[in-house]
């Protein structure tokens, strides 16, 4: 479905005649839609044909890209490095360098390949591996050094990197130990294709065959269970771990009761990271014995996936002291994240710790957001004591704001939007904001505010660092549509705001990739069950970019699951990203739960995330529209157990 977003540029021109200088051009939006569709296709003629009429269009560089990127094997060098000079510091000549650098690689051009190099931020690992096969050329063995660790990944690796691993095994820098650790990995990662690769890769008895592994995967339970594996053989050992790894991700029980029937046949170091990978499905499953089982692997060790669910499971067993222990064991760096300072200050303050703990909760104090909110509250503060809370808009100057709209790649920005290119526009707009100082980032977003492009404004209000403005974050379009929806519905507004900021950054007609629509991201399918549930017999499909009727079907979807699941903002948020059963599924079996243990506790990251943002911005969104101040402790509440307050999810509801 295409996304004309025309509206908030008429806008921008109407209101704010920003764009008056903007010089008119003869080509049409619709051919360079034609040279995007050319180009999606590969049919380089069409493309050829439509680029000279496209010469004066602002989205000119975009046709050129398109058509270097299509013939980038035969591409002429001089053409390439006139496009990468004239682009220079914009996403399309970042991109085109790494396809043109490849490319000059494969083709093994490495003269030309080192007059156009640069190590470019986030380097994909091809690009590195080519890099690294140069440098070993012009440097001998010694810069394999540099690329050893793109072996130890559960991923498949690129062509380009064989080379570099096969000299590693040859000088003995990777070793048999070395494949066994990746096929591990792989093992984790599900990679089944990588897992086979590697088995095949061991040597002598640590050897595993594509049939071997196979039969394994057809029924891993089952090949658990009966534990026909050559236990004194390497590649017996593996294949029981591949076959635990498998069965503990579709049942952790099911896997325990199985595993330790053999598991005293492996080495201890076998065994005890056997016990370990169990316990990190285990609490991914939120199963009440994870915290026993990690206790059976031994200290707290392993990935940081695997500690941080080890945190989790003695949160929810409310084992304050192995919450501590496994914090320790993360590596420096994750201890500094936010969730982990302030889990760690939680469990300081009920271990009796009170004077540690409140220095934790002060230095999180800086930050925007769910445990800076937390933080404060267990300080017996509020958002308007908290010093990163405090809003301080600029005074915008009319110039400025002139001279920006006016900007070459601002104006491109504005004009991909409104042909739907949204991707290409999200890039543009984060090189456009590198490196701001707040004022320019906070002038950027009033130009996007006005112009109606307020995820635009939101993304820029985000990003500074000490002057914030929140009425600018928490930006509160479509008014009318979210107060008539809550009132309507019953909802709580800044719950509704809350979701939509979260959902859809306010683009009124935006669809996901998996298909959802408009200001609160419905599902058309949900949107006709919604409107059967109203007795809506005139609505169409539509309807759904209406400011209007999708925040109506929103709040009462919203409203529905939270009657439903026990009229718990937590859950009923979960339930709105990753359906109600899931939801339903992941209250506790028995005791009741803190909200804000349950959240951190959810097993899909990013309903964990969603969760965390939504109701930190309700809060935030409560203090904007000054409405009673509800705090995000008591927003969390206690999750009941399940059927504890008759709580159903149909089955069939969507």
């Amino acid at each position: 479905m295409m996304l004309m977003l025309r509206s908030p540029l008429r806008a921008l021109v109407l209101a704010l005649a920003l764009v008056a200088a903007v010089p008119a051009v003869a080509q049409t939006d619709a051919d360079v839609l034609r040279a995007k569709d050319a180009f999606d296709r590969g049919d380089q003629r069409r493309l050829d044909a439509l680029a000279p009429q496209l010469a004066g269009h602002i989205l000119a560089p975009y046709v050129t890209y398109w058509q270097l990127k299509l013939g980038i094997d035969a591409a002429d060098a001089a053409a390439v490095r006139t496009f990468l000079a004239r682009e220079a510091g914009s996403p399309l000549a970042d991109r085109l360098r790494v396809d043109w650098l490849k490319s000059l690689a494969r083709r093994g051009l490495w003269s030309d390949f080192d007059a156009d190099y640069v190590m470019l931020p986030g380097e994909d690992t091809e690009l590195a591996c080519f890099a690294a096969q140069r440098k070993w050329q012009l440097e001998g063995d010694a810069a394999l050094a540099s690329i050893r660790a793109a072996w130890f990944t559960g991923q498949s690796t690129p062509d380009a990197c064989e080379p570099l691993f096969a000299a590693l095994f040859a000088r003995g820098d990777l070793t048999q130990d070395d494949v066994r650790a990746r096929l591990r990995l792989a093992n984790e990662a599900g990679n089944t294709r990588l897992a086979e690769t590697l088995g095949a890769q061991m040597t002598g008895n640590a050897r595993i065959t594509a049939r071997e592994l196979a039969l394994v995967t057809r029924d891993p339970v089952h090949a658990l269970a009966k534990g026909a594996f050559a236990w004194k053989t390497p590649a017996g050992r593996e294949l029981a771990l591949y076959a635990l790894e498998r069965s503990a991700r579709k049942d952790a029980g099911a896997a325990h009761a199985a595993w330790v029937k053999w598991r005293d046949r492996l080495p201890a170091a076998d065994r005890l990271y056997g016990n370990r990978r169990l316990a990190y499905q285990a609490a991914r499953q939120l199963d009440p014995d994870a915290l026993d089982w990690f206790r059976e692997s031994g200290a707290p060790a392993g990935s940081v996936d695997e500690i941080a669910w080890r945190v989790r499971a003695a949160l929810r067993a409310q084992a304050w002291n192995e919450v501590l222990a496994s914090l320790a064991a993360l590596p420096d760096a994750e201890q500094q994240d936010p969730a982990w300072r302030y889990w760690k200050a939680r469990a300081l303050a009920t271990t009796g710790r009170k004077a540690d703990a409140d220095a934790l909760y002060a230095g999180l104090l800086s930050q925007v957001g769910f445990y800076g909110l937390l933080a404060a509250e267990a300080l017996g503060q509020g958002p308007q004591q908290v010093a990163a809370l405090r809003s301080q808009p600029v005074t915008i100057d009319p110039t400025e704001l002139r001279t920006f709209a006016q900007r070459y790649d601002v104006r491109r920005v504005t004009k991909l939007i409104e042909l739907d290119l949204r991707a290409d526009a999200l890039r543009e707009w984060a090189y456009i904001m590198r490196e701001q100082p707040d004022e320019r980032l906070l002038l950027a977003a009033e130009f996007a505010r006005r112009a109606g492009l307020y995820d635009r404004a939101i993304n820029a209000a985000e990003r500074t660092t000490t002057r914030h403005d929140f009425g600018m974050r928490y930006l509160t379009p479509f008014r009318a549509e979210f107060t008539a929806a809550a009132r309507d519905q019953g909802v709580d507004e800044a719950l509704l705001y809350g979701i939509a900021r979260q959902e859809s950054r306010f683009v009124p007609d935006i669809v996901s990739s998996a298909g959802a629509v408009g200001l609160m991201q419905l599902m058309p399918r949900t949107a006709r069950w919604v409107a059967g549930k109203m007795a809506r017999t005139d609505f169409n499909p539509a309807q759904i970019t209406s400011a209007g009727v999708n925040t109506q079907f929103g709040a009462f979807y919203f409203r529905y699951w939270h009657d439903r699941l026990g009229e718990r903002p937590a859950i009923t948020a979960a339930a709105y990203n990753a359906g109600p059963s899931r939801a339903q599924a992941w209250r506790p079996a028995a005791a009741p739960l803190e909200g804000a243990i349950w959240v951190e506790t959810i097993p899909f990251s990013e309903t964990r995330d969603y969760v965390k943002k939504v109701l930190a911005n309700t809060v935030l969104y409560a203090r904007a529209l000054n409405l009673p101040y509800v705090s995000l402790t008591d927003r969390l509440g206690v999750v009941t157990p399940r059927g504890s307050d008759n709580a159903t999810v149909a089955s069939g509801s969507p």
